[in-house]
């Protein structure tokens, strides 16, 4: 079968519309090395199993957390915030690259105790995330995943495994593998069914960036969307997780960012719309968000196929009931949230609810009178009148502003901030398989006062 990284960059040759394209660190002293780093329900009960702070601890840090909902920029630190790895070392006399060369040895001694293991693991989290490392790990990849797959099964804590599912996606995302797909994805599968719930919840991020970047195929990439739709029809129960909200919230991401590296997702709509219909309900705003992006992104391949096809778009019969319910929620939601979570979701259904009233992307602004378009009511309904401001969803690294005019787009983004954290601005400059994924957005050049697109 097809890759799936493969298919996503030999999509952008195809005369097809841009569109239709995008559907395409340790506490111990280093040895001596050479500088190149070469040795010498979660409708009714998911509140109750949710981490209360999901959505914050998933965020990317940003320089404008405290936006009002009129703006949606999604601003990045500096690159210069990957120096911060020297604060992990205590001989940051030794590169980057010599540290992690010392990480990854360590990383194969299963012989140090628990507490070691996990601050090695630690450590090389923040380097190859903070780092571009691919020359480092492509040469020892046949030894740093089957450490961290060592990490995953024996580890002796929570944290432990937790640790290294978080390094194995950022590995992956470094340095892609053609053949870790079948001892990685029995391995998680069954840390699904058996772990703990943080655990399960990195396990299914695991899975997603295997099928994408770790030797899936199509035919893996399918069979992977039909389990998470069990873990989000079944409330977590197929995973041995009844209601949690963090599992719930986990499948519907992963099943987001697995679909927009597979084509034909309108086809597909009718079958999987009714669940994340059903996940409005949920009493975790990060289920109900994830569940509305999901919406949003499938009525956007709706749409496409339409342009593309000709063929009438058959999601609309979903859009008065997805509507009505979401202005039920944002306005019953005032005591069952707090008051950052119902800003966040007002925010976002807004944006999912002019999406699919006016066949746009994500963050677009529009206004009548020139106000601020409403939620409210049963119903969330724009004006009449419009203003328009365009799309305000950026991704901000140095001079560059990336737009954020899709909800493909949207999905990856999101789910690399989340996978890389502070060091999305050095994969973004500096890794080829990031820029991949966002190879179909525009880009602005802002530091020498004139805009250019890309």
């Amino acid at each position: 079968m097809r890759d799936l990284r493969k298919k996503a960059l030999l999509e952008s040759q195809k005369t097809v519309s841009r569109k239709a394209r995008a559907r395409p660190e340790s506490t111990r002293g280093s040895a001596t090395h050479s500088p190149d780093g070469s040795p010498g329900n979660s409708r009714a009960g998911s509140r109750a199993n949710s981490r209360p702070n999901s959505r914050p601890g998933s965020r990317y840090a940003s320089e404008d957390e405290g936006a009002s909902d009129s703006e949606y920029d999604v601003m990045t630190m500096s690159t210069n915030s990957a120096s911060g790895d020297d604060a992990l070392d205590d001989d940051p006399t030794n590169t980057w690259a010599e540290r992690l060369q010392d990480r990854i040895g360590e990383l194969q001694d299963r012989k140090r105790n628990t507490e070691s293991r996990e601050a090695t693991l630690a450590a090389y989290l923040h380097l190859v995330r903070h780092h571009f490392a691919e020359n480092q790990i492509a040469r020892l990849s046949s030894d740093i995943i089957p450490a961290l797959l060592r990490s995953v099964r024996e580890g002796v804590g929570e944290q432990e495994r937790v640790l290294a599912l978080k390094a194995l996606v950022v590995t992956l995302l470094t340095s892609p593998s053609e053949k870790s797909s079948g001892a990685l994805l029995t391995t998680l599968k069954s840390l699904c069914q058996e772990a703990e719930v943080k655990v399960k919840v990195q396990a299914i991020y695991a899975l997603m960036v295997t099928i994408t970047h770790g030797g899936g195929g199509d035919a893996a990439g399918e069979e992977l969307l039909d389990f998470l739709l069990e873990i989000i029809e079944s409330d977590g129960e197929s995973v041995d997780a009844s209601d949690s909200g963090a599992v719930v919230s986990a499948a519907l991401k992963a099943w987001g960012f697995v679909a927009s590296f597979l084509d034909d997702m309108a086809e597909r709509s009718d079958n999987v719309m009714d669940a994340f219909i059903d996940q409005l309900d949920s009493t975790d705003p990060e289920v109900q968000s994830s569940a509305g992006t999901n919406i949003a992104f499938l009525f956007e391949a709706a749409r496409e196929h339409e342009e593309e096809t000709g063929e009438s778009n058959k999601m609309q019969h979903h859009t008065y009931r997805i509507m009505t319910r979401m202005g039920e929620i944002v306005k019953d939601s005032s005591k069952a949230i707090s008051k950052k979570g119902r800003r966040e979701l007002r925010f976002n259904f807004t944006s999912i609810v002019t999406s699919l009233e006016r066949g746009v992307g994500p963050g677009y602004r529009a206004s009548g009178r020139g106000d601020n378009p409403h939620v409210g009511g049963a119903k969330l309904r724009l004006q009449d009148n419009f203003e328009e401001f365009g799309y305000k969803e950026t991704l901000r690294v140095h001079n560059k502003v990336v737009l954020i005019d899709t909800w493909l787009l949207h999905v990856r983004v999101e789910a690399l901030k989340m996978l890389l954290g502070g060091g999305l601005p050095t994969h973004y400059l500096e890794n080829p398989v990031v820029q991949d994924m966002l190879e179909t957005a525009d880009v602005n050049y802002v530091a020498t006062g004139i805009d250019r697109k890309r």
